[in-house]
């Protein structure tokens, strides 16, 4: 008797686990999950333990690695933050929405710039609005605010499909921290106290040669020098001297909350946020885009992480960072939604080689691959962390080497919501779902086109059939000083112009064999050199037909600072206020 019932047990446990994962998983998959997608800000590759480092510690973003799919070839559509962000919101290369530059500003450098993500883009967010998502964004958008008037919000967040917005329509700078060295302009401004101080010599000098009779010299030309040097000065200092007034600024949707920001309560104010909007909307379904202000510069890290890492500060802003996904996370668990929840993380671009403060290093980790943020070809800009997560759906431990990009993530998301892709546009990214659940072996992409700003410096070819992972240099960066790795004394490298080098032949590289770009082939010491050239060069080719003209938004006139468009929480100029007080809590 006991051994029959015994069997019995045994046979329904069995039935019971083969009608799960016949059935629960195909719920899973035909319910629409709720998405999650962590954006780090300038995090380097090599800087989290699931990619290799060891002096970081990064548990919760190792555990999302440990429990879903990890990328090891993911990479950023750009080097930068503005076109980078915008590539991952609409699937497209920022060529294709003007959000890539011909000139030295790459990203939007103002609040009251004209510039920003045009509205005929059509986000990922806009589209899963469409399909019943509730959609928040928490964190840095920089994708610009108005177009015409302070309030017009033709850019803003909530007029891209977000139905909540709380964070910086900006970027974190260092001047949003008290003596901080300033970041925007820095050259520029130089010259400009430059200018201006001549003009004062020259005054002054004209007001004491006239007291003393040496300079034969009508009052009426001092006054008219000394109201044109005045107005010199003001037309610059009012927008370059109060940088932490214009653009470090917090907004709760179309309201601005503080302005300028504390720092030293920013990222509790975000992760209440992000709890919130959880909590909120846990009968979901949701997708909350959590755009995080770490690790970029100036790295403001509260007292409960300073020095404790091995890294320096910048270690422990990542370690900050890492807390506060685990935070996040952990209330996914309160509310029972991490099993029914598409959770991804991943940063914009490569670390920042050229950040540093004296011996200090600031900036991120690339792990082996050369280059850093801002060089559109070489690996260390432009490949990042990609970690996905969704228990029972996607295989715990799994490691892909496929190629895949940040645009992707648009595709994908829409795929899981069960809407349609636009069919009015070029959509560059690819559907990852079968990629990541094992069904297809390899990616979509053959190739990938890797600008810097509105110039082509390098291509990548995934050829199939043979693994090869070829990749085309047509331009690079000149390392200052040589062979240093990056523009250290220039800040960022550029991508045009004096400081850069055009390859004709261009470098070829086979990255499955090469990753660390160490060794250029030739037609010498690679058979198949002119036929992978070639081969390239008609993509190209076939490429730039698809690519129609469109306004440039980071055009020198829509990057500049414009008055009449600055967000303000007072009568402009008097903006400044504090909506937040005492609001936050330990969490």
């Amino acid at each position: 008797v006991i051994l029959l019932c015994f069997r019995r047990y045994l046979l329904t446990a069995l039935t019971s686990c083969l009608l799960w994962n016949t059935f629960g998983l195909s719920a899973a998959m035909d319910s629409k999950p709720n998405i999650l997608l962590f954006l780090a800000d300038d995090l380097g590759i090599g800087d989290i333990g699931c990619y290799g480092n060891n002096t970081i510690r990064t548990p919760n973003i190792d555990r999302l690695a440990r429990e879903g799919v990890k990328l090891t070839q993911h990479i950023a559509a750009a080097p930068l933050c503005t076109p980078s962000r915008a590539a991952f919101l609409t699937g497209r290369y920022p060529i294709r929405s003007g959000m890539a530059s011909s000139n030295g500003y790459r990203a939007l450098q103002w609040n009251a710039g004209s510039g920003g993500l045009p509205a005929n883009e059509t986000t990922f967010a806009r589209l899963l609005q469409q399909q019943g998502y509730t959609t928040g964004l928490i964190g840095k958008w920089h994708q610009g605010v108005n177009c015409e008037s302070f309030n017009d919000h033709c850019h803003h967040p909530l007029n891209h499909g977000f139905d909540y917005f709380y964070g910086m329509p900006f970027t974190l700078l260092n001047n949003c921290q008290e003596n901080k060295p300033p970041e925007l302009d820095v050259a520029l401004q130089a010259k400009l106290w430059l200018y201006s101080q001549i003009i004062t010599l020259a005054v002054l000098t004209l007001t004491a040669g006239k007291l003393t009779g040496l300079i034969s010299i009508r009052w009426k030309i001092i006054a008219c020098f000394t109201l044109v040097g005045g107005l010199f000065f003001i037309s610059w200092y009012s927008s370059y001297g109060f940088v932490q007034y214009w653009n470090c600024i917090l907004m709760r949707n179309h309201n601005v909350t503080e302005q300028p920001m504390r720092l030293e309560r920013t990222a509790s104010l975000m992760l209440k946020e992000a709890v919130s909007f959880i909590k909120r909307n846990r009968h979901g379904p949701f997708l909350l885009f959590v755009s995080f202000l770490h690790v970029h510069t100036p790295l403001f890290t509260t007292a409960k992480f300073l020095g404790k890492s091995r890294h320096g500060l910048y270690g422990d802003n990542v370690e900050e960072m890492d807390w506060m996904v685990g935070k996040i996370l952990d209330s996914l668990d309160k509310e029972g939604l991490k099993n029914h929840t598409f959770t991804y993380f991943a940063s914009d671009h490569g670390g920042h080689l050229e950040a540093q403060h004296g011996s200090a290093q600031l900036g991120g980790c690339n792990g082996i691959y050369k280059g850093g943020k801002g060089m559109g070809g070489w690996e260390g800009g432009i490949r990042v962390p990609g970690v996905f997560r969704w228990p029972g759906v996607l295989p715990a431990g799994t490691v892909i080497d496929e190629p895949t990009s940040l645009m992707d993530i648009y595709p994908t998301v829409v795929h899981l919501a069960g809407g349609i892709l636009p069919q009015d546009r070029v959509i560059d990214g690819r559907n990852l779902v079968p990629l990541l659940r094992g069904r297809a072996q390899k990616s979509e992409h053959e190739f990938l086109f890797h600008y810097c700003g509105s110039y082509l410096h390098a291509v990548r070819w995934h050829q199939k059939d043979s693994g090869a992972i070829w990749k085309a240099h047509y331009v690079s960066p000149v390392f200052h000083p040589l062979g240093a790795g990056a523009c250290y004394g220039k800040g960022i490298c550029p991508c045009f112009g004096e400081g850069v080098t055009h390859h004709d032949p261009p470098l070829l590289f086979d990255l499955s064999r090469d990753p660390s770009e160490a060794k250029p082939l030739s037609a010498d010491t690679e058979p198949l050199f002119d036929t992978v050239i070639r081969k390239i060069g008609r993509a190209i080719e076939e490429h730039r037909r698809t690519l129609t003209p469109v306004p440039e938004q980071l055009s020198l006139y829509n990057v500049v600072w414009k008055p009449w468009l600055q967000p303000c929480c007072g009568t402009f100029p008097f903006c400044w206020c504090d909506k937040e007080g005492d609001s936050t809590q330990s969490l």
